[in-house]
């Protein structure tokens, strides 16, 4: 079973993979305008989101226009919110219950329960970290494609964003933390479990034998007293 140091660094990087998924799924620049051609010039820079379009010109002005028509979105997109948020959902149930099966903690039951919620953990994450690895991977693609075709115009093309890499990243730590908690399943079961451990043949032969001793010893002790020690109380017929 892996050690708390290592439950408590993949609880940790499952940590850190949840915010940076949170954070991905709510920046606005999971593609941006590409410096090439004429835009080079330009005087406004483009980043498109899941949630919100933005521009930022060279003035210093910043404005944003969410998308309201979900039908009208491209299918990668409206694949790519999906997963996104059910990528939130997974992780956050992975950590309530890697909090369960961490072994440094109090609550979450033996340690077989413990041992269930953190291997249930660890598939949690897991799911988490692809959910979040799909949309990432599905979003890159199209925008490389549409980059590379000479169809499109400069001003229409793109390139990944920061919020890519920053999924890709967190779905690294999401997958690496559940995998430190699925290993919780391996090796060999030390201590005690939920059950009542009973001694070893031989010692508890050795016990009954002991406790069989000990009453012979009493019982030959009561019988070698006299009748007078024996005798708890005072009779008339001793004084006539």
């Amino acid at each position: 079973m892996a050690s708390t140091g290592m439950q408590i660094f993949g609880f940790v990087l499952a940590l850190l993979g949840i915010m940076g998924a949170m954070v991905a799924t709510l920046l606005p620049n999971w593609k941006v305008s590409a410096d090439v051609g004429s835009n080079i010039i330009t005087a406004i820079s483009q980043m498109q989101g899941l949630w919100m379009d933005c521009t930022w010109y060279s003035t210093g002005m910043f404005s944003c226009t969410l998308k309201y028509s979900v039908l009208s979105l491209p299918a990668y997109l409206q694949t790519a919110r999906t997963t996104m948020v059910l990528c939130c959902v997974m992780a956050a149930m992975g950590l309530c219950l890697a909090s369960l099966g961490l072994k440094c903690t109090r609550w979450g039951g033996g340690r077989r329960s413990k041992r269930h919620a953190a291997i249930a953990s660890g598939g949690c994450f897991f799911a988490a970290g692809f959910l979040c690895l799909v949309p990432a991977s599905w979003f890159t693609n199209e925008v490389i494609t549409n980059f590379l075709d000479s169809n499109v115009p400069e001003s229409n093309k793109f390139e990944p964003g920061g919020a890519v890499y920053v999924a890709f990243v967190s779905a690294g730590f999401l997958f690496v933390g559940g995998s430190i908690f699925c290993m919780s399943c391996s090796g060999k079961r030390h201590g005690p479990q939920d059950m009542v451990l009973l001694p070893p043949p031989d010692k508890l032969l050795f016990q009954q034998q002991q406790q069989q001793l000990l009453q012979q010893e009493l019982q030959h002790q009561y019988c070698s007293l006299s009748p007078l020690d024996n005798k708890t109380g005072y009779s008339l017929q001793d004084y006539v």
